[in-house]
């Protein structure tokens, strides 16, 4: 089958033939409909040798959905020809985390050496996908694989972080989203469907600002130096309640605590390298600094229960798999709208 592979440290990605796997014990084999770019594989590609903590080469893809294929033995529940999602961060399934579907903050993971497809075990960017567990599958139901599969991540995780803030998105409040690209415009959606927030976006050109607008958000402000100023100017000089980080770079980071308000969240999201500043008299009082990772499996189904309501939707931009180089390409250089798709079997 064909896969794409991350195969030497940095090397671009590339279309190879590899075998096709076969479902062992409690395994699924999927046969991939949809599978989704994200820039946490650029960074795993940007990372020295000595910072990788599994090996190469490696099957890209940590938002995958398909049809089941086969069953490995004892394996209940599944149908063949079902469509699923693939819950990515795989856990022990054991631990304290992982027995209430916080598989994303898994105690043992590291321990064991168990690793999310596309991040150390191989993903979905392939024909077929081997699954380690029932339990990491979702039914999809009538939802288009095709536009659900980004929710996996890029609606997962920031449904994950809004989560958290929503007692304080109260009506009268700001919730502010910075970086309206995968992550972000979904972010916008969500908090419009789950709260009464005022939502302002920061991104760095007018062409991702207008995604934002289309998407919902109030206002709009371009993120530069004088970022959080505007927002404080929009904000009556109070700041904002919740504010989002889906960069993570050390500029909106910085912009991202000076925007918050007296008793406000700020989430950093964004995998940007960026470390915010915290202190008694450094941001405002009773200021709350959140770093969280992906989101539980229940969460996950309640993301595809927005999406089947018609809460919540991606853009997506499709591709082949053997244009897969060229998505990573693209979106390297900021020019996917929304969220990269590719379709292994399409």
């Amino acid at each position: 089958m064909k896969a794409v592979q991350y195969r030497a440290v940095g090397a671009a990605p590339e279309v190879v033939t590899v075998q096709r796997p076969e479902p062992g014990p409690g395994q699924v084999l999927l046969k991939v409909t949809a599978a989704g770019v994200c820039h946490s594989d650029i960074a795993v590609m940007g990372m020295p040798a000595e910072a990788l903590s599994f090996p190469l080469p490696l099957t890209l893809g940590h938002e995958g959905a398909g049809t089941v294929a086969a069953l490995g033995q004892g394996v209940t529940g599944l149908a063949l020809g079902e469509s699923v999602a693939v819950y990515g961060p795989w856990g022990c399934g054991t631990c304290v985390m992982c027995a209430q579907g916080k598989e994303n903050y898994c105690l043992r993971a590291d321990e064991l050496g168990i690793r999310p497809p596309g991040l150390g075990a191989p993903g979905a960017l392939a024909e077929y996908m081997l699954v380690d567990d029932p339990r990491h599958l979702v039914p999809l139901g009538d939802l288009d694989p095709v536009t659900a599969v980004p929710l996996t991540d890029a609606g997962l995780t920031p449904y994950h972080a809004i989560k958290t803030s929503l007692p304080k998105l109260v009506p009268g409040s700001t919730a502010v989203v910075i970086g309206t690209g995968g992550l972000g415009h979904v972010a916008i959606q969500l908090l419009r469907a789950l709260t009464p927030a005022r939502v302002v976006a920061l991104d760095v050109t007018e062409q991702k600002l207008e995604l934002a607008r289309e998407v919902g958000a109030h206002e709009t402000v371009l993120s530069d130096e004088h970022a959080a100023a505007r927002v404080r100017e929009l904000t009556g000089g109070l700041g904002a309640q919740a504010v989002f980080d889906f960069v993570g770079a050390a500029p909106t980071v910085a912009t991202a605590t000076a925007c918050a308000a007296v008793e406000s969240d700020v989430t950093v999201v964004g995998i940007g390298g960026g470390a915010a500043a915290v202190g008694f008299g450094t941001v405002p009082y009773d200021t709350a600094v959140r770093a969280p990772y992906w989101g539980s499996r229940a969460e996950l189904i309640e993301v595809l229960d927005l999406a089947r309501s018609g809460a919540v939707g991606v853009h997506v931009e499709t591709y082949t798999l053997d244009e897969a180089p060229k998505a990573y390409e693209r979106l390297h250089h900021g020019q996917v709208r929304g969220r990269a798709v590719i379709l292994p079997n399409g």
